[in-house]
């Protein structure tokens, strides 16, 4: 089986493909480590975002960056 539709494509659409997909993959990673070093107010909310990233990639940075900061702890200095 051959994804013919891979090879009619031409190499500027290639390369959108490839650099959105560099995009998200630094988004992702960005999320990942920001919910790893980050406190928040329930314990509990660090392992939920963390599967939340796992396992919704489509979405899940995208829902960290609107409502992740609501769920950290803020400390006022």
């Amino acid at each position: 089986m051959t994804l013919s539709f891979i090879q009619n494509m031409g190499g500027g659409s290639m390369m959108i493909f490839l650099l959105f997909g560099l995009l998200y993959t630094v988004l992702w990673i960005y999320c990942l480590v920001d919910v790893l070093r980050s406190d928040f107010k329930d314990p509990n909310m660090k392992i939920i975002w963390v599967v939340i990233l796992l396992f919704a990639q489509g979405i899940g940075p995208l829902v960290y960056l609107v409502m992740g900061k609501s769920t950290k702890t803020t400390y006022s200095s």
